[in-house]
């Protein structure tokens, strides 16, 4: 009955849902409201992407063309991790978009790899100095994720102790067995024990015999392993005269009553031919007992750090600890190295760059990663000398090189003939006349794909890379203004604020008093002319405006600045701010100017 049951709701189900099961046996379709057929039309259309994950920036693909030099002058600097030397510090330079952190993490992964079948152990840790930006939170992520790694490694090694001591059970049950067999077998001699099967004299001569051979006791039948039965009768014998007499001849004798390795040959029930503790460090099972728990004593002995609370050294003593508990070489890979360079200064490259004078274990090495060429002129020198030992820089795409990206990721996002012949060419275009971005291009082209899917378009085409271009324009904006300091907003919210107004060729001193008034009404520091100067060229350079130099003659120069972004756009993610929100009238602002 149960078998017809699990048909019949077999047969309910609806195919093709990509590893959703449903039962509609049970479902209640009464209600129209509730299923007013939003994503039915947008699923009924084919999809155009085989796996869009290789679009994104996140992805490391399997192999990255025109990137040869730079991956391979990497690998024969890190080859020394795998020969347990330290490798060389290398920086790595580039603008946005040129493979350095996706080469980097190739190389990195390659590294691992190697270093796991070679049995040597090596360590990469990755962090993104744009989001990880203080010397606290580096320690501290990396003092967690080595201390992570640890309580990894000591549960693999408690494993295998414990494997051990079960080899041990084992073998001494068969000591045991064997033990107890020999006995059996002696008593069916009149408990005689003879060196040479045809020996057989009277009982006194055999008693005799093997009394002056053997000496035996009642130790060597109490089923004890050799290794922990061998001069252990009188209890002063040393440990390594244990180990030999039971390590090495022990697997040799049936037991400790002086039968040799050719009567135990011709046993059946001889024992296993090694000891379990004959190639290991340890002499008895008490050695490993103890081993174990100062492996958990160790583990418990870790402490994770907390995200803020602790002082800096101590972070950093935890870190330390962490890094030097096993024999290994670490590579710290440090992306947007710059930002954290800016935000925090040059404390953690020093004291990242001088750990190996101090750590016994283990090894350090740093792998920075930045955009910006010139950051290490602002580091203290004894850092940049240590830090920057060998340097790599990786050019911009051209237009070519672009495309041959852009090919190879295509096959495997894509579905077949999803692509028309102008739109891999279209996006290389706009992106090299973006330096060479190659995170541009695929943007471009990821973008493009979700618009014609979004449109149930069958094919990718010209139109949908223009459209996306658009789409990015608009979005980079957003982003950008989004993340700018409060100062930097409210100088950019009274640019607006000018242009709203009709105001044109606005100047330096129209945008100050206009932003004086800002910063009262939320209450904010008011900055310097000079300094808000510096902040209109921030944002020229960011391209949010266009500020020019114009000469006045005898009445000197001053910059004429216009907005070069969408006003209402700007002016919408600026008030999404909760500072700036709080601003309710502005337009009084703009007319108090007007009047003065």
């Amino acid at each position: 009955m149960s078998d017809d049951n699990s048909e019949i709701t077999g047969s309910d189900e609806v195919e093709g849902t990509s590893g959703f099961s449903t039962d509609f046996e049970n479902a209640d379709l009464g209600d129209d409201e509730s299923n007013q057929g939003l994503f039915d039309d947008l699923l009924s259309g084919e999809p155009i992407f085989e796996n869009k994950e290789v679009l994104r920036p996140s992805y490391t693909p399997h192999e990255l063309p025109h990137r040869s030099d730079q991956i391979n002058k990497m690998a024969t600097i890190l080859v020394a991790a795998l020969r347990g030397e330290t490798p060389s510090n290398i920086l790595i330079y580039g603008k946005t978009g040129t493979g350095k952190t996706a080469s980097a993490k190739f190389v990195s992964k390659e590294l691992e790899s190697t270093s796991q079948k070679y049995s040597v152990p090596c360590d990469v840790e990755y962090i993104n100095c744009e989001v990880t930006d203080t010397q606290y939170r580096v320690l501290a992520q990396l003092a967690n994720k080595f201390i992570e790694k640890n309580k990894a490694r000591i549960d693999d090694r408690v494993a295998e102790l414990e494997s051990l001591l079960d080899d041990l059970d084992e073998y001494d049950a068969d000591a045991a067995r064997h033990s107890a067999d020999v006995t059996e077998s002696g008593d069916g001699a009149n408990d005689q024990t003879a060196t040479d099967p045809f020996d057989f004299v009277s009982s006194e001569e055999t008693e005799s015999d093997t009394d002056i051979s053997t000496g035996t006791d009642t130790d060597a039948m109490s089923g004890d392993s050799p290794l922990e039965a061998g001069g252990s009768s009188d209890g002063s014998a040393d440990p390594a005269d244990s180990r030999s007499s039971g390590a090495e001849n022990g697997p040799a004798n049936v037991d400790d009553t002086g039968a040799g390795r050719d009567d135990a040959a011709t046993d059946s029930t001889a024992l296993p031919p090694d000891h379990p503790l004959e190639s290991t460090p340890f002499e008895t099972r008490a050695e490993v007992d103890d081993r174990i728990t100062a492996l958990e004593d160790d583990k418990d002995s870790f402490e994770e750090v907390p995200m803020t609370g602790w002082p800096t050294d101590r972070v950093y003593s935890v870190f330390f600890d962490a890094v030097d508990y096993d024999e290994r070489v670490v590579v710290i890979m440090l992306d947007e190295i710059d930002k954290l360079v800016e935000k925090s200064g040059d404390d953690t490259l020093y004291n990242l760059s001088r750990m190996n004078s101090e750590l016994e274990n283990s090894r350090v090495s740093i792998i920075g990663i930045s955009n910006d060429l010139k950051f290490t002129d602002f580091l203290d020198p004894r850092v940049k000398s240590s830090l920057g030992e060998e340097e790599i820089v990786f050019p911009p795409y051209d237009a070519n090189q672009l495309r041959d990206i852009l090919k190879h990721r295509s096959e495997v996002a894509f579905k077949g003939n999803a692509l028309s012949d102008d739109v891999i060419p279209l996006c290389a275009a706009f992106a090299a006349q973006e330096h060479g971005d190659a995170r541009r291009a695929l943007d471009l082209l990821r973008t493009a794909g979700e618009l014609a899917e979004r449109s149930q378009a069958e094919t990718i085409v010209e139109e949908h890379v223009r459209q996306a271009q658009d789409k990015i324009e608009l979005d980079r904006v957003v982003e950008v203004v989004r993340t700018l300091p409060t100062q930097s907003k409210l100088v950019l919210f009274a640019i607006i604020l000018l242009e709203k107004n009709g105001v044109h060729s606005i100047n330096t001193g129209e945008v100050f008093n206009i932003y004086k008034r800002l910063c009262e009404e939320i209450d904010a520091d008011v900055l310097t002319q000079r300094r808000v100067t510096d902040l209109i060229s921030e944002l020229d350079m960011l391209g949010i405006v266009n500020a020019v130099v114009v000469s006045k003659g005898r009445y000197g120069r001053t910059k004429e600045i216009s907005l070069s972004v969408p006003l209402e756009e700007t002016e919408a993610v600026l008030l999404s701010d909760s500072r700036l929100s709080d601003i309710d009238d502005v337009q009084p602002f703009v007319q108090a100017r007007f009047e003065n």
